[in-house]
């Protein structure tokens, strides 16, 4: 290796679901521009997708696949002695990550002169670990956002070395937000890459306090389930916070059913079973139990009584249906208003 090629930033970039994409394209463009050169790209391995169970690449090995030019992509199990003998044969000087799904040991950042930077989709220290984006639907957050900190040894808890915050409108989804936060952290990143290049070390950073400090933890599919115990708004936010994974499911006539889309009610109930005397508060709920489907609304949906409120199914779809909006979902289920969902 040349000396006037050493002298150019050598990064290795590491994630795997789609929410990194935008980085690493802009990683690309600061190497098309001479800034760094990309080194790798390191990710999860291949795993088995959709229904068929057919093996895969991460998105972000796909995306990287499709970028092309023999970019080298690296798929370890395991951040292990071999994993490290071959990263360190590109002489890499800065580790980039987001969303990489591995904990970096001491003795693989330790490859790297400059050490690792990480993007992360909350405003540290609140939210720290696996699912910031889903955790401040979840809690009804007012606002959120993307900082880029030092990797350290413990989670999500090095210097801040930039960060972005944004106010949430309350009709966010998972998808939605992530790629907000995508674009956001790419931008980030690339900005602070920039820096670190002309200036050839990483700048000081904010040192994180312990007010505020709260963990995500990881989603499982049994998570999704809906209890219309649960108030019409909580309803509301682990719908919005399971989109597009793993869903929200309920149970109608023994079927399976999604619920995909929908919002708590401020409509009028009158007339609805459980407020037979006119107008009232539909957040105060009605005589019905829990899940029972009351009726519907031109406006709002298919309104169904919940533990606290009604709530407003807009869009569902039966499993491997394709999914309907409420109107053409009452087509082929006449018997769904009167019934009781669980």
């Amino acid at each position: 290796m040349g000396e006037a090629e050493k002298s150019v930033m050598r990064v290795v970039f590491a994630g795997s679901p789609g929410i990194a994409v935008p980085a690493l394209r802009a990683l690309a463009g600061l190497e098309a521009g001479g800034a760094c050169v990309l080194a790798a790209v390191l990710t999860n391995p291949d795993s088995a997708k959709g229904r068929g169970g057919k093996s895969g690449p991460t998105e972000l090995a796909a995306a990287a696949l499709e970028m092309g030019a023999g970019l080298k992509i690296l798929k370890f199990e395991k951040l292990d002695e071999k994993a490290r003998e071959e990263v360190a044969a590109l002489e890499p000087d800065l580790l980039v990550s987001f969303a990489y799904g591995k904990i970096f040991g001491p003795k693989f950042l330790a490859l790297f002169r400059l050490g690792g930077i990480n993007v992360h989709p909350s405003l540290l220290p609140r939210w720290r670990g696996p699912t910031p984006v889903q955790a401040a639907i979840l809690h009804g957050d007012a606002e959120t956002g993307v900082c880029v900190q030092r990797l350290a040894l413990e989670m999500d808890s090095g210097d801040i070395l930039a960060r972005e915050c944004f106010p949430l409108s309350g009709r966010e989804t998972a998808l939605s937000l992530g790629n907000t936060a995508a674009e956001k952290g790419a931008a980030l990143a690339a900005a602070l890459l920039r820096r670190i290049a002309a200036e050839g070390r990483v700048p000081a950073g904010e040192k994180q306090g312990r007010e505020g400090l709260c963990y995500s933890s990881l989603i499982t599919k049994e998570m999704g389930r809906i209890d219309w115990r649960s108030g019409a708004a909580e309803i509301d936010r682990k719908i919005r916070a399971f989109t597009p994974w793993p869903l929200c499911p309920t149970c109608f006539a023994g079927a399976e059913l999604y619920l995909l889309e929908g919002r708590p009610f401020a409509g009028d109930p009158a007339g609805l079973p459980g407020f037979p005397g006119g107008a009232g508060s539909a957040g105060s709920g009605g005589n019905a139990p829990p899940g029972t489907v009351l009726g519907t609304d031109r406006e709002w949906g298919i309104l169904i009584q919940t533990g606290g409120g009604i709530f407003a199914a807009e869009r569902l779809q039966f499993p491997t249906k394709k999914a309907l909006d409420w109107r053409a979902f009452l087509n082929g289920a006449r018997n769904f208003v009167g019934s009781v969902l669980e």
